[in-house]
């Protein structure tokens, strides 16, 4: 176990870790007021109080506090970080199973269809490199709705990544294997679910694991520019507040819970890995 590649990198990972930690606590410390202070300074409360970086002591106090009590409401601008996040997750997976209903079919006829590849790529490679941010203000006009318009934006984040995926994954399964689905006589529906969608599936969770993450990085900018709730509210409310020390805590939960997002997907893409 020792000389296995896992320990030693967790090791490694532990070790950079303790190091960073330490070089941060050590940098940010506030320096003692040992010189008498000025009567400017008697006003303003001396060098020990001026704005510095919080040490990462004072955010994992602040962890545990707000881990203590995730899911506390008291009032429009005092959430708990559980209910923060609550919101944005409901957002990107609404979002994300949307654009799936979508991309999966049109990615399939895409993949299935050289005249319809030809027909839609010139609308998808004009659409695909629209920052999904710059749906917001058209999304606002049309929807009117908040709520609706961040889901709109992460739907169409989550879209062409999961298209593109699907028909790449379909137009390439061997054609042997079409053929031999065509001498059992299986039908176009038959071989499709049989045969094309068994065949191409890692290549399609590959893309929804791309459009998740995109997703997650998407609705943090949405949400700054809607408000109201989430995660990307919340890190905007605190700025606002001067809160730097939960603004690292609220950067450090949306890491954690985008790896999260990841590490499920890929497991979901491990059951469906085969090898020729």
């Amino acid at each position: 176990m020792i000389h296995s590649l896992k320990f030693r990198a967790a090791i490694v990972s532990v070790v950079l870790l303790a190091l960073f930690l330490g070089i941060w606590e050590g940098l940010n410390a506030p320096p003692g007021d040992t010189q008498p202070l000025t009567e400017y300074e008697k006003l303003m409360g001396g060098a020990s109080q001026e704005a510095r970086v919080p040490q990462p002591s004072a955010v994992f106090s602040l962890a545990m506090e707000e881990l203590g009590n995730p899911f506390y409401d008291a009032g429009p601008n005092d959430k708990g970080i559980g209910i923060q996040l609550g919101y944005s997750l409901y957002r990107v997976l609404t979002g994300f199973f949307m654009a799936a209903l979508v991309a999966l079919p049109i990615g399939f006829l895409v993949g299935m269809s050289p005249l319809m590849q030809k027909a839609l790529n010139p609308f998808i490679q004009v659409l695909k490199p629209i920052s999904p941010l710059a749906w917001m203000p058209l999304a606002l006009f049309i929807i009117k709705d908040s709520e609706a318009s961040a889901i709109f934006v992460i739907f169409i984040c989550s879209i062409w990544p999961m298209l593109i995926n699907t028909a790449f994954g379909v137009a390439n399964v061997r054609q042997d294997w079409v053929n031999v689905a065509r001498t059992h006589e299986l039908g176009h529906l038959k071989t499709a679910f049989q045969v094309i969608l068994p065949a191409a599936a890692p290549t399609i969770l590959t893309g929804m694991r791309i459009s998740i993450g995109i997703a997650w990085l998407v609705i943090v900018a949405a949400e700054m520019l809607v408000g109201g709730t989430g995660i990307g509210y919340y890190v905007w409310n605190e700025w606002n507040n001067l809160d730097l020390t939960s603004v690292i805590f609220s950067i450090l939960m949306i890491g954690i819970v985008g790896m999260l997002l990841d590490a499920a997907l890929a497991s979901v893409n491990r059951l469906v890995e085969y090898q020729e």
